[in-house]
């Protein structure tokens, strides 16, 4: 390990799906995976209480009214990852088992290690955050830009790239001689701190309102050893327009029929418009001869509390 760098080693259990300038996936792109890395470790900042702005719209950070070192300038999300004029706190060099830059699209079964070389000092709390969204992704999520279409059970479409799963990996081991000693409580109180800005989540921009309050771990669902085929996918997506997602927005339902874990089911749930045991109602009627059980359903909540603890619900 180089020092001063902190590094993870994992495992790709699919190929993982970065793109490039033209759409296609066959080499990597480290700011696909940054983009992905950074979208999770929102999630994982609004499930601690924290806010994260939207770096996509218009109600991102910074904060214009403040100087870049003033308290309430950007949210803790930006602290580290960066925004206008304010520069993230590291580089990141994706490489192989022998210390080499990974250019190619990493491959099923390829272990790759991500190398964060601090530019600027950061904080054990970020360490620790940083450390959980890889666990998070690891075991309940996927990287990327691309997961999967709709799974299927079909032979004849199984071998189609729209049902082909992308962006599963495996946790191996963190940075050496390192682990987080922060306990939820701590990392909540960090995320929740008056130093970072609080950023809104609903603003009306050209008749569209962003709200990513859903894109929390709050929200968050996972079932284990399950997955959704083609028709099953949509029954559970069946007449709810926010879960199916639309023109530019993203699905809430995601689904991987991956032998070496037996599938992978996780998704959304958005207060008002579908909630948790709605989506349960919805799994269990097309998993009814599955013997679907309630306990199977992981809610963001419990997912949270083991992350914090170094370990799997």
């Amino acid at each position: 390990m180089t020092i001063g760098s902190y590094e993870w080693k994992l495992k790709a259990l699919t190929p993982i799906w970065t793109g490039d300038v033209d759409q296609k996936g066959g080499r990597l792109i480290p700011t696909g995976l940054m983009g992905s890395l950074r979208w999770w470790f929102e999630v994982l900042v609004r499930g601690l209480g924290g806010t994260a702005c939207d770096p996509t719209s218009s109600v991102r950070c910074p904060d214009h009214q403040r100087k870049p070192t003033d308290p309430g300038h950007h949210c803790v999300v930006c602290e580290l990852f960066g925004c206008t004029g304010w520069a993230r706190k590291f580089r990141l060099v994706v490489m192989d088992e022998d210390g080499n830059v990974i250019q190619n699209q990493i491959e099923a079964g390829e272990s790759f290690v991500l190398r964060f070389i601090p530019l600027r000092p950061i904080r054990e709390e970020e360490w620790c955050l940083l450390d959980c969204t890889l666990r998070l992704i690891a075991e309940y999520g996927a990287i990327g830009g691309k997961t999967v279409l709709k799974p299927s059970d079909e032979p004849n479409r199984q071998s189609a790239p729209h049902h082909q799963d992308y962006g599963l990996i495996q946790y191996l081991s963190g940075p050496e001689d390192w682990g987080c000693w922060k306990s939820r409580k701590d990392l909540e109180g960090y995320v929740k701190s008056s130093q970072w800005r609080k950023a809104p989540h609903n603003k009306e921009e050209k008749n569209r309102v962003h709200d990513f309050s859903w894109a929390s771990l709050g929200n968050f669902w996972c079932v284990k050893d399950r997955y959704l085929a083609r028709q099953q996918f949509n029954q559970v997506i069946d007449q709810n327009r926010w879960l199916a997602g639309c023109r530019q927005e993203s699905k809430k339902v995601f689904s991987f029929n991956h032998p070496e874990e037996k599938g992978r089911t996780f998704g959304f749930v958005k207060p008002g418009t579908v909630d948790f045991e709605e989506m349960k109602k919805r799994l269990k009627q097309v998993w009814q001869n599955r013997n679907f059980r309630d306990e199977e359903f992981l809610t963001g909540d419990k997912i949270l509390e083991s992350l914090c603890k170094g370990e799997d619900p």
